[in-house]
C-alpha cells in the first residue's frame, strides 16, 4: 500500500487532499513534522485545505484552526485533535508495514494523534449536511505545559467557540470510548545537606542518601482503583527523574526526586496535592505542574447516543487529556480515536489501518444519521 507519486509530492510541498482517504491523509499530515512549536506548517497546509468549504466557517487562532458548520441544528458536537507531536526519533518518513498479518502505518504522530486529526479533517470537508452542528478545532502545543497549550488559548481567547452539548477528543483509544481522564500532577521533592570533600564525608551531609526514605515510600506505594460513574481508574504515584552531584570528589547539599501522580477525577488537583503533602511531610515540595481530571460524563444524552451509534462500551482513560478543558467547561467529553495508546510516544509508534477506517465509518455514520432520530 503506497500512495501515488502525486501524493508524495503534495506531502513535500505542505498541500494536503481531503479528497484522498483517511489513511492517505494520515501519512500525508505525519509528513510535515510539526513537533511542538513547530506546528505553523501543518497548521497552514490544513487551513489551506479548509479554506473555500462553502459550508464551513474557518477561525485562526496562532496554530490553532478551527471550522464549523452554522446549519441551525439543535445540538452541536465540538470534535477535536492536536496538531503537535513529541520529538521524532528516526520513525520519520512514515511506511507501511504489517504486523501480525495485519496492515498498519508507521511514524511519529501516527497514533498520537494524527490519525485522529486525519478521520475528522476528511469528515469536516466532506460532510456538508450533517445532523449535528459540528465545531472542528485542530490546535497546538499538547504535548508541552499546560500554560502553552493551544486548547487553553483558545478558550480564553473565544470562548465562544465552546458552545456545545458534547464533546470527542480524537485521541488514540484503539477505537473505543473512553470516558473521563485522570487527573496529572508533578512535583519535585528536595533533600538538602552539607558539600565537603568526599575524603572527609563525616564532615558534611549526603544529600543523595537523604533520598532513601522518599524512594522506599514511593516504592511501598499501593495505588488505588477507584470506580468513578461506573468506570474504574487506576492510579500511579512514581519517581520518573532524579538529579543530585557536583562532581567525583564532592559530598552533594542537594538532591531532587521528580514525582508524578495519576489521580482519578474523583480527586481534585488541590486534594491530590495534600495527598503528597502528607506523604512527604518534612520534605521540600515543589509543583511543577497539574492538571484536573475529568468525570466521564456519559450519563449525557449524546453521549449514550454516540455510544450507541459506536458500538462500543465505554472505558476509562488512564492518562490526563484536554477531556478535561470541556469537562471544566460544563460539556461532557470522550476520548475516542484509533491507535494504541501504549504506542504513543513509542519509536514504532504505529496505527492499524483499519482502526483509521473504523473510526472514519463511525464517526460518519452518527454525524449524518437524522437529527430526529431516536435510539
Amino acid at each position: 500500500m503506497n500512495p501515488a507519486p502525486d501524493a508524495a509530492g503534495a506531502r513535500r510541498a505542505g498541500r494536503l487532499d481531503l479528497a484522498a482517504s483517511s489513511v492517505s491523509i494520515t501519512q500525508a499530515i505525519c509528513d510535515i513534522e510539526s513537533v511542538s512549536g513547530d506546528e505553523t506548517p501543518l497548521a497552514d497546509a490544513v487551513e489551506q485545505a479548509l479554506t473555500g468549504l462553502a459550508h464551513l466557517e474557518v477561525i485562526r487562532d496562532g496554530d490553532t484552526v478551527v471550522a464549523r458548520t452554522r446549519l441551525g441544528r439543535d445540538r452541536r458536537v465540538i470534535i477535536a485533535g492536536h496538531l503537535d507531536t513529541v520529538p521524532v526519533n528516526d520513525n520519520l518518513p512514515t511506511r507501511f508495514e504489517t504486523v501480525d498479518d495485519v496492515p498498519h502505518l508507521w511514524g511519529r504522530g501516527t497514533v498520537d494523534m494524527k490519525a485522529g486529526v486525519a478521520v475528522q479533517l476528511k469528515l469536516a470537508a466532506e460532510l456538508t449536511d450533517p445532523g449535528l452542528d459540528v465545531t472542528w478545532m485542530w490546535y497546538d502545543h499538547e504535548e508541552v505545559s499546560d500554560e502553552l497549550n493551544g486548547l487553553g488559548r483558545l478558550a480564553r481567547n473565544r470562548p465562544d467557540l465552546f458552545a456545545g452539548d458534547f464533546a470527542i477528543l480524537g485521541e488514540p483509544s484503539n477505537g473505543q470510548v473512553e470516558g473521563g481522564c485522570n487527573g496529572n500532577l508533578r512535583v519535585e521533592v528536595r533533600t538538602h545537606g552539607l558539600r565537603a570533600h568526599s575524603a572527609r564525608s563525616w564532615v558534611g551531609e549526603n544529600a543523595i542518601h537523604k533520598v532513601a526514605p522518599i524512594l522506599a515510600i514511593l516504592a511501598d506505594y499501593e495505588p488505588r482503583a477507584v470506580e468513578v460513574e461506573g468506570l474504574v481508574y487506576r492510579e500511579g504515584l512514581n519517581a520518573v527523574g532524579i538529579s543530585g552531584g557536583i562532581a567525583g570528589n564532592v559530598i552533594p547539599d542537594e538532591c531532587m526526586v521528580h514525582i508524578n501522580y495519576r489521580f482519578a477525577p474523583s480527586r481534585s488537583s488541590a486534594e491530590a496535592l495534600e495527598h503528597v503533602r502528607e506523604l512527604f511531610a518534612g520534605y521540600e515540595i515543589t509543583v511543577v505542574d497539574r492538571a484536573e481530571g475529568a468525570r466521564p460524563g456519559l450519563d449525557a444524552p449524546l453521549a449514550q447516543e454516540f455510544l450507541a451509534f459506536v458500538g462500543a462500551e465505554a472505558r476509562p482513560k488512564y492518562g490526563w487529556t484536554d477531556v478535561a478543558r470541556f469537562s471544566a467547561l460544563g460539556i461532557p467529553a470522550v476520548n475516542y480515536g484509533p491507535g494504541d495508546p501504549l504506542k504513543a510516544h513509542a519509536d514504532d509508534e504505529r496505527v492499524a489501518v483499519h482502526q483509521i477506517t473504523d473510526c472514519e465509518d463511525a464517526l460518519r455514520s452518527w454525524l449524518t444519521a437524522d437529527p430526529s432520530r431516536k435510539l
